[in-house]
C-alpha cells in the first residue's frame, strides 16, 4: 500500500530489563503508547511505565505476542501487536494498531493492518478481534452512530470505526469505560457492603496482595478460567482458557515483577472453602495514579447472593487503606452485562467512554 509519509516497521526488541543497552526501543514504545492514550482520552488514567509493562512482553507459554514499532524520520510514532493465544486449537488472533494523531490519515494504518492479517494467516488463525475506544464527538457535532448487535450500547462512526469497517470488520459488542471518584463514594460503599453481607449467608470475604496465597491458588485459578466462559462475549470468539496453579503463578509474577500493587478480594463459599467470586484492583508504581479495576466475576452457580456487590465494595474500602492517594478507579464492562453495571452505577461509577469490540473471519 502506498503511503503519503515514508515509515519503517521494526520488530520490537524486548530487553531483559529497562536499563539494558537494548531497551531504547521498548522505552520509546511505552512513551508513545502513553501519548496515544492521552490523545484519545485526554487524561493519563491508562499511563504505564516501561518497567511496569515489560513483564507482559516477556516470553509467555500462554500467549505468543508479536510486536513491532512504527518509525517516521527515526522517531517512534506507533506500534503493532498481534497476540496468539496458546489454547489448543485456537483460531483467534487479537491485535492492536496504534498511531499518534500527527501521522494518522497518511495510509500508514492500512499498511500496518496488512502485517496484522499476514501474521494471523501465517499462524493459522482465521478469527481476528480487536478493541478501540470511540470518544464522543464534541458538543454540537453530528455523527452517524453504530449500534451493537446485542441491543446494548452504540458508538460514533468515527475514524477508528471507519478503519475497522474498511478492512471488513463488524462491530460485535460495546463496552463501557466507567470511572469512580473514590472519596465521595465511600459512605455509599460502606452501606452497600453491609447490605451485601446481609444477603451473603454462607460466604466470607478474603483479601490478599499478589502473589496468591497457597490455600486459594487452585480454586482461584479455576475462577480465573471462568472469565473466558462466564463473562458476556456477544458474537466474539473467546477460547475457553485452562488455568492451573502454574499459570496463575505466571500471571501473578507479571504484576509483581512490574512493581505493581494488586489487591484481590474474593468471596469464599464456606461449605467448600473455594473461591466463587472475585475482584481485582491494580495500581502502577505511582501511588497517585488512577487505579485499574481488572477482572470481576461471580461463578454462575453462586449468583443471586450479591457477591459481586460484596467483593467490589470490600475491595474499594480496603484499597482506600492500601492506596489512599489514588483518587479514582477505572473499569470496563460489556454494556449488556447489566447485573455488573447496575452494581457499578449504585456504587457511583459514571460512564467515561465506550469501547467497540470488532471481529473479522478470514476467508
Amino acid at each position: 500500500m502506498t503511503t503519503s509519509v515514508p515509515f519503517e516497521l521494526r520488530p520490537l526488541v524486548v530487553p531483559a530489563n529497562v536499563d539494558a543497552s537494548d531497551a531504547t526501543d521498548f522505552v520509546a514504545m511505552v512513551d508513545v503508547r502513553n501519548e496515544i492514550y492521552r490523545e484519545i482520552s485526554d487524561n493519563d488514567d491508562e499511563a504505564v511505565t516501561a518497567a511496569q509493562l515489560l513483564p507482559h512482553f516477556q516470553p509467555d507459554p500462554d500467549n505468543d505476542k508479536r510486536s513491532w514499532i512504527v518509525l517516521v524520520e527515526d522517531q517512534v510514532v506507533g506500534r503493532v501487536i498481534v497476540d496468539l493465544p496458546a489454547e489448543e486449537g485456537s483460531q483467534v488472533a487479537y491485535w492492536t494498531v496504534e498511531l499518534l494523531e500527527r501521522v494518522q490519515g497518511s495510509g500508514i494504518g492500512g499498511a500496518l493492518y496488512a502485517v496484522v492479517e499476514d501474521t494471523a494467516r501465517d499462524a493459522g488463525r482465521t478469527v481476528l478481534q480487536a478493541w478501540a475506544e470511540h470518544p464522543e464527538p464534541d458538543a454540537g457535532a453530528t455523527s452517524e452512530r453504530l449500534a451493537a448487535p446485542t441491543g446494548y450500547g452504540e458508538i460514533p462512526l468515527d475514524r477508528p470505526a471507519r478503519y475497522f469497517r474498511r478492512h471488513g470488520y463488524t462491530l460485535e459488542q460495546v463496552d463501557r469505560k466507567s470511572v469512580l471518584e473514590i472519596e465521595p463514594a465511600l459512605p455509599s460503599v460502606r452501606d452497600l457492603l453491609a447490605d451485601a453481607r446481609s444477603h451473603a449467608d454462607g460466604y466470607r470475604v478474603e483479601q490478599w496482595m499478589l502473589p496468591t496465597p497457597e490455600a486459594y491458588r487452585e480454586s482461584f485459578a479455576w475462577a480465573k478460567s471462568r472469565m473466558s466462559t462466564d463473562a458476556p462475549a456477544a458474537g466474539l470468539e473467546i477460547d475457553e482458557e485452562t488455568w492451573d496453579v502454574e499459570r496463575l503463578a505466571r500471571h501473578d509474577a507479571r504484576f509483581v515483577d512490574g512493581g505493581q500493587t494488586v489487591l484481590v478480594t474474593v468471596a469464599v463459599h464456606e461449605a467448600t472453602g473455594t473461591v466463587v467470586a472475585f475482584n481485582e484492583l491494580c495500581s502502577g508504581v505511582d501511588p497517585t495514579a488512577a487505579t485499574q479495576q481488572m477482572d470481576t466475576l461471580v461463578l454462575r452457580e453462586h449468583r443471586g447472593h450479591r457477591l459481586g456487590q460484596l467483593v467490589k465494595c470490600a475491595g474499594i474500602l480496603r484499597w482506600r487503606e492500601v492506596m489512599p492517594r489514588s483518587s479514582r478507579i477505572v473499569t470496563w464492562n460489556a454494556e449488556e452485562n447489566r447485573p455488573m453495571l447496575s452494581i457499578n452505577e449504585t456504587i457511583g461509577f459514571e460512564p467515561a467512554a465506550y469501547i467497540g469490540a470488532w471481529k473479522k473471519v478470514l476467508d
